[in-house]
């Protein structure tokens, strides 16, 4: 048999492949809904839409309008301004204004509010399983802003959103961000704020990657925890700014492996984050539970500002190198959320080199810009402790 026999059917296949794909493209469809659109109601659309396509939703309110997505392959984008889903006393399934069964979604540029549910956990967003990417979005006044379950294969990824305005409840803890038991949590650019009993951001991912966001309560906040990892896990912590506020219904800002280990690795590494605290009276700006993790989990804390009337490291092992602490009034001026350190020129004598962890870089490469995102960032020649570098 010759070359070309031999291979003819690899050849074949390969042919086949890349015309299915040709042909996949070909065929997926375009779907709008908005008033004067072949689908007005988002929960038709969600019934129409076939794997692969793009569902447009135009600007405008919609009530009521709630729906679950079956496909495998989908992104659900919105046009121009963004439009607003209100739940209006609706709920899917019982569990959200949307909910994500098992697929790889794309969901850009929507915002949700008001989800309630009977068992107070009413969320935006319930992510079942597979792989979803949340960008531009907003989640306001929502038991729970994103909800997960609990598959280890599954991942969410958030870029640029919005959380904020958690119900006053006391029926059930409302939290911005609930994330269960699943493989990896990305979150970076977004902002977190206006909290209430909950926590702002809380992730039992075997994976937390947490980059460039502003998780600071604000005077109108009441959170507890503004960052918890119950389970630990492997934990990313770069370049944010997390703040509570003086009301806050809890003294510590980030927590590590308060409710015991799920995952067989555990690790935090909190590099060039800005931690402060507007409470009158002790705080812990992180506090690990050792006694309940793995044994010889690794914690590190490099070059972090810690500002208030608290501390970092006392009641932590791990290694600390490069962190400072500044008094209250440490920063410009954080009622307008403005979080540059004072006294910047002498700061930059106390960091050290950030590193890397199992082959991950602890050294910001961007940071978190108003009102939402980041702005790249190129190292400076000598960098500042804390998660801001440029305005120096």
């Amino acid at each position: 048999m010759g070359f070309a026999g031999r291979h003819a059917p690899a050849a074949l296949r390969l042919t086949m492949a890349l015309a299915a794909l040709v042909c996949t493209a070909a065929s997926a469809d375009i779907l709008r809904v908005g008033p004067n659109e072949a689908f007005t109601r988002i929960a038709d659309a969600a019934k129409a839409a076939k794997d692969g396509d793009i569902v447009e939703i135009l600007p405008g309110e919609y009530r009521g309008d709630v729906a679950t997505w079956r496909q495998k392959k989908l992104l659900i984008r919105g046009i121009g301004e963004r439009p607003v889903l209100i739940a209006d006393g609706k709920i899917a399934q019982g569990k959200a204004i949307w909910v994500i069964a098992n697929g790889d979604f794309v969901i850009d540029n929507i915002e949700f509010r008001g989800a309630r549910a009977a068992d107070h956990n009413g969320a935006g967003i319930r992510f079942e399983r597979g792989r979803l990417e949340v960008r531009n979005s907003a989640f306001i006044d929502n038991q729970t802003g994103i909800l997960t379950a609990n598959f280890n294969d599954a991942e969410l990824i958030i870029r640029d959103s919005l959380f904020a305005q958690a119900p006053q409840q006391m029926q059930s803890l409302p939290h911005l961000l609930y994330v269960g038991r699943i493989a990896r949590l990305e979150v970076s650019g977004s902002r977190f704020h206006q909290g209430y009993r909950g926590h702002l951001l809380k992730s039992r991912a075997r994976v937390s990657d947490i980059r460039y966001n502003l998780l600071y309560d604000g005077p109108l906040g009441e959170a507890s925890y503004e960052l918890d990892l119950p389970n630990g896990g492997l934990a990313y912590v770069v370049g944010n700014i997390i703040g509570q506020s003086a009301a806050t219904q809890n003294p510590t800002v980030v927590a590590y492996g308060a409710e015991g280990d799920a995952w067989p690795e555990s690790a935090l590494y909190l590099a060039h984050n800005t931690l402060l605290s507007d409470r009158h009276t002790g705080t812990l700006f992180l506090r690990a539970w050792a006694d309940r993790l793995p044994p010889q989990t690794e914690i590190r804390g490099i070059n972090n500002l810690s500002v208030g009337l608290g501390t970092l490291t006392l009641i932590n092992g791990g290694d600390y190198r490069g962190n400072v602490p500044l008094p209250p009034g440490g920063l410009q001026d954080p009622d307008t959320l403005d979080f540059r350190p004072r006294g910047a020129s002498v700061l930059r004598h106390f960091t050290k080199p950030a590193g890397e962890a199992s082959g991950v870089s602890l050294q910001p490469g961007a940071e978190f810009a108003l009102p939402i995102g980041t702005r790249p960032l190129t190292p400076p020649a000598d960098w500042l402790p804390g998660a801001l570098q440029l305005g120096h």
